[in-house]
């Protein structure tokens, strides 16, 4: 797709994978409406905050009002990139935490695709890029929760697909191993460190993904550190 111009919706822009992603976004003269709950200290004039928390259908629904009111509803692209990980022993796991990993890591993904859908299909182009993790191709020790919430992303996607690309629709999922990120701020004995992926790396291998001749699809893509604890 030519990006020039193109307006696109990117979720969870305050911090990581998905500020770096708008920031390479506006260097290629994209619209963006960065939908998240904290705002990012990003200035641009092609870019444009909404509150916005995908957990809950209300505030997608209010944030996508917005985003049209201002930006028009010719929107061709989707990044849901919002999402987020608790980690412990499924026995005493809290039921309000999987609740709202299941909330932002799942639903919020039906919330903001279905109101997509439609200005997509009318112009016979669009690319949603889900955002998932290895953890959505492997099992993780004390993760049931998140890994069962990002299985949930690939099964979503690769039926999505399906039903999307005969309206000329893309829908590709990217899986992330560890990264540079606040993700591991919440994790007990887990912290980010050099050896993990850079951000910036996964959000230019992102761009990539949506700058695809309009025949050509990438369905899945993975990437890992090459070295996660470092050299030997």
């Amino acid at each position: 797709m030519e990006l020039k111009n193109k307006i696109a919706v990117v979720t969870g822009v305050s911090k990581g994978i998905g500020l770096e992603l708008v920031k390479l976004l506006l260097e290629k003269e994209v619209i963006v409406a960065g939908w998240g709950r904290t705002e990012p200290e990003l200035v641009h004039p092609n870019f444009h905050f909404f509150t916005c928390d995908v957990s809950q259908e209300e505030s997608v629904e209010n944030a996508f009002r917005s985003t049209t009111q201002k930006l028009g509803t010719d929107i061709r692209i989707l990044v849901n990139n919002a999402g987020f990980g608790v980690a412990g022993p499924t026995e005493t796991f809290s039921t309000a935490d999987w609740k709202a990993m299941f909330d932002t890591n799942v639903h919020g993904i039906f919330y903001t695709t279905k109101r997509l859908i439609p200005g997509m299909k009318k112009a016979d182009e669009g690319h949603i890029l889900n955002v998932a993790s290895i953890a959505g191709l492997n099992g993780v020790n004390q993760f049931a929760g998140y890994v069962g919430t990002k299985h949930a992303v690939r099964g979503i996607s690769h039926s999505l697909y399906m039903e999307l690309r005969d309206f000329g629709i893309k829908v590709s999922t990217i899986y992330p191993g560890s990264i540079q990120t606040n993700f591991f701020d919440d994790i007990e004995g887990m912290q980010a460190h050099e050896n993990m992926m850079r951000p910036v790396d996964v959000a230019t291998t992102m761009l990539q993904t949506l700058e695809t001749h309009p025949n050509y699809f990438v369905a899945d893509v993975e990437c890992r550190p090459l070295r996660p604890r470092g050299k030997k």
